[in-house]
């Protein structure tokens, strides 16, 4: 029996925001985010604030992750930008940064006086598998948004795209398969993967998503 489809995530979308509430925000985000940042900044912009949807957080981040900066700065300045402009990109990146820079300065301190003990080394430890598991967890958040594409009709309440045609599935996986083997498994980097992944599979969607309508 097929599974249910899940519901759609409403995005909550306002005309603009504060430079000071999307300073507020990003700067919780950046200190919650220990072991990564990424991951807490899906569950606060699409699940807790939903100023995105899973979509629009896993396009945003595709394109920071081929733009050169550090990727949670450059999903920063765009969501920044979308909602104050100028001001509000600066606000963002300066709430990733600010409070994190203070924190590890400490913590760089405490660790040259402390890391030699076994409690603290176990901590660490602890810490990177946490850390894996959520990095893990969003990977799979957004790759189930990408074969679950279902909106809402003007707030009727009624999907407007059910899932995607079977091809365009199948290239969906396809792809991921490749960026995962040519990253993991052979070690290339990130931009040969992408130079190598990003136009063919562009142009093979393009005709995909004609050819389907």
């Amino acid at each position: 029996m097929l599974n249910p489809p899940l519901p759609a995530v409403t995005v909550t979308e306002p005309a603009s925001l504060s430079v000071w509430r999307i300073f507020l925000v990003f700067s919780r985000i950046a200190m919650t985010g220990f072991g990564g940042v990424m991951p807490f900044a899906y569950r606060a912009l699409v699940e807790q604030y939903r100023w995105l949807s899973a979509e629009e957080f896993a396009r945003y981040l595709a394109l920071s992750q081929v733009l050169p900066g550090p990727t949670i700065c450059n999903v920063a300045l765009m969501i920044g930008k979308r909602y104050a402009g100028i001001a509000g990109a600066l606000a963002a990146v300066a709430g990733l940064i600010i409070g994190p820079f203070l924190l590890v300065i400490a913590l760089g301190v405490a660790y040259q006086r402390f890391g030699d003990l076994a409690m603290v080394q176990d901590a660490l430890r602890g810490m990177t598998a946490v850390a894996a598991g959520l990095v893990l967890t969003t990977a799979v958040k957004m790759a189930m948004s990408l074969f679950d594409k279902r909106g809402k009709d003007g707030g009727t309440g009624k999907p407007d795209k059910g899932k995607m045609p079977g091809r365009q599935m199948g290239l969906h996986v396809v792809l991921m398969t490749l960026a995962f083997a040519g990253l993991a498994l052979l070690k290339w980097r990130l931009i040969v993967v992408f130079a190598l992944l990003a136009l063919p599979g562009s142009v093979a969607a393009y005709f995909l998503k004609d050819k389907n309508g």
